[in-house]
């Protein structure tokens, strides 16, 4: 279609790019469907072309679900030798028939060693199966990562009591599936969930693990659920060894038996077949197909090419008011079921009025809303004479509204009327952390254990955006100001106008406009612009020594001196007295856990950006207490006896641009 939409061709050049297009398009009437989710496992090393561990896949794969006598779903095989030897296992669904089963494990095949073409190994999931192939021994263990999940931002309409009753059904399923047998370890069932819905789940995992490790995998794929899934009603989590699904509508057999016979005997090692006996009667069927479907596409192609043509020359005449608002609302077209009228907004605030006012940031000012239905919102709305509102303000809508997690503030919904920029989020009703921690008299109704409780909820909600995702999001504006407390003083990040998208597999990037609050900057973002995960990690050690001792960064004062909290808090560690740190206002908690959190919080704000622990490892730290700390290293900006940074401020500007 692209092709069809360029200013006036030739007539060879339309020929030549219909053929082109054409060819496409029939190339793609043969091609695999697309997996759900696959991962090429590139830190498992490569194989060559031809090479005797290419041979032995090749042979594995294609005659892995050769044996009709395997009909429940699982087959664990291997084959060669010493480190070309190649172990596979593929296993459907428990619903799914044998044939069935045998026809998603070839498409599997195909479309696995094209999409990993030199990885030894890798693994994929369709609908009705997954299979994944390692030149390690893969039989026999439970393997919960990697981890995929697929959801769709539909929220439950009475979250608490949806989320008590699938709860309940998945508790009831994960007994059931583990205590399957050798065969399938399964199990699907429904529960009547609130405003008439009925809630579909269904667990699996393959049958090589005992119950206990069945039971331990499932346990952590519904723990993803409230991290992940939290209050929606669609939801996959797929591991290497189980897998689990909900949905407010029937998605599999209610008829399947999830107790397949048992065969007599172990099944043989698949036999190895000759597969091009098969190979002139398919290039025949194949042939038959092409000019079946040539000549229909071709007519519809072409008509598409008129109509394309057509339609461009037409947008070609039109004028357009204001080429901003057109540009945005072209951007945010795909997700504009969320948009809001902007007379409700209006009459949900009172006119915006002074008392509705919240506060005010860089975005502009922030107002408490009321909408018919009885539901209150915060809405953000962008200051008309702001230079930098449109690019933030389209960062924020594209990011947050396919973000999902608890401790992520949730996006309601925009609107884009009248020059008006708005956002519109649900509404925490207890400020924000500096509110509270900051303040020496509201900061003493912080005991440790709600304190705690922040800390792990930011560490998960940064784990989500760095690296449960296809993209990783570097949040570049982390602060305490920025840390909102619903009712239960659970914590949810905002403010994503500032944040930064990074492909799954990109590490760094760059920037000459350096945004954030000083104080929460890494050292290499304030002085070389660049910006990564690290960067987030050294802004939420910050937060965590200023979480435990009830101070500010900066302008941190300890009788007359004046010092920044994090070389306090590195000298007083490094002297054995970490205590001082420890906000007098606490009287209770764990004194270990408490030093615990001002370890990693120094492990956080370490100078060298190699030396800090990513997400994964600080929300271990914080879990598992048995877990050895490494010994951090110096911090920067240590201040001198006169209060002055060894950083200058004017190493960073917030009015330059990308």
């Amino acid at each position: 279609m692209v092709m069809a939409m360029a200013m006036a061709p030739s007539s060879s050049r339309v020929i030549s790019q219909l053929l082109c297009l054409l060819f496409t398009l029939i190339s793609h009437t043969t091609a695999q469907p697309s997996f759900l989710y696959h991962f090429c496992m590139n830190d498992k090393g490569n194989y060559t072309e031809n090479s005797a561990y290419h041979t032995n896949l090749n042979t594995l794969l294609s005659t892995l679900s050769s044996n009709t006598q395997i009909d429940y779903g699982f087959y664990n095989f291997s084959q060669g030798q010493g480190s070309d030897k190649v172990n596979a296992i593929g296993m459907c669904r428990g619903d799914v028939k044998p044939e069935s089963c045998r026809s998603c494990l070839n498409d599997s095949r195909v479309l696995l060693m094209h999409r990993c073409p030199n990885q030894k190994e890798a693994i994929g999931w369709y609908d009705n199966c997954m299979l994944r192939y390692s030149n390690r021994s893969i039989f026999d263990t439970m393997e919960p990562d990697p981890t995929y999940l697929l959801w769709v931002g539909i929220n439950a309409t009475d979250m608490n009591q949806f989320i008590q009753v699938l709860r309940n059904l998945l508790e009831s399923l994960r007994t059931n599936a583990s205590s399957g047998d050798s065969l399938k370890k399964y199990a699907a069932g429904s529960a009547a969930g609130p405003s008439f819905q009925t809630i579909f789940a269904l667990l699996q995992c393959t049958p090589d693990l005992s119950e206990q490790e069945c039971d331990d995998c499932l346990v952590r794929a519904i723990s993803n659920i409230n991290d992940r899934c939290y209050g929606l009603t669609k939801c996959r989590i797929g591991k290497p060894s189980c897998n689990l699904r909900f949905d407010t509508s029937p998605f599999y057999d209610s008829t399947a038996d999830a107790s397949p016979s048992s065969p007599s005997k172990e099944s043989p090692p698949p036999p190895v077949t000759n597969t091009n006996a098969t190979s002139t009667k398919g290039k025949s069927n194949s042939t038959g197909i092409v000019i079946a479907v040539v000549v229909p596409i071709f007519v519809v192609l072409v008509l598409l090419i008129s109509v394309c043509i057509f339609i461009r020359a037409r947008k070609r005449k039109r004028s357009f008011h204001n080429h901003n608002d057109t540009e945005v609302d072209n951007e945010i077209e795909p997700i504009d079921s969320l948009q809001f009228n902007f007379d409700t907004i209006r009459t949900a605030t009172n006119n915006f009025s002074e008392e509705n006012k919240l506060g005010r940031g860089g975005f502009g000012p922030v107002y408490k809303g009321k909408l018919s239905n009885g539901r209150e919102i915060a809405v953000k709305r962008l200051s008309m004479n702001s230079g930098q509102g449109d690019t933030e303000f389209k960062n924020e809508v594209l990011l947050v509204a396919k973000l999902q997690h608890r401790n992520l503030v949730r996006l309601l919904g925009f609107c884009l009327e009248r020059k008006e920029r708005l956002l519109v989020y649900e509404f925490v009703p207890n400020k924000s952390l500096d509110y509270f921690i900051f303040d020496p008299i509201k900061r003493a109704h912080l005991d440790w254990e709600k304190r705690y409780k922040i800390i792990g909820g930011i560490a998960k909600g940064l784990l989500y955006l760095h690296e449960d995702s296809r993209l990783r999001i570097i949040h570049r504006d982390l602060k305490a100001s920025n840390i909102l407390l619903d009712e239960e003083m659970n914590p949810k990040i905002s403010d994503f106008g500032m944040a930064r998208l990074f492909l799954v597999d990109q590490t760094q990037g760059n920037t000459n406009r350096v945004v954030g609050t000083y104080g929460y900057m890494a050292p290499e973002y304030i002085m070389q612009g660049q910006f990564s995960v690290k960067s987030d990690v050294f802004s939420f050690g910050v937060m965590v020594l200023e979480i435990v001792s009830g101070q500010k960064n900066s302008g941190f004062h300890k009788g007359e001196d004046v010092e920044d909290l994090i070389s306090f808090a590195w000298k007083n560690w490094r002297d054995g007295t970490a205590s001082n740190i420890i906000d007098h206002t606490m009287n209770n908690g764990s004194r270990n856990e408490i030093l615990r959190c001002i370890h990693i919080g120094l492990l956080c704000v370490q100078e060298n950006l190699a030396d800090r622990p990513n997400m994964a490892s600080i929300v271990l730290m914080l879990n598992s207490h048995s877990l050895t700390l490494p010994v951090p290293s110096k911090p920067p900006f240590l201040v001198d006896s006169r209060g002055l940074s060894t950083i200058p401020s004017w190493e960073y500007s917030s009015r330059e641009t990308d």
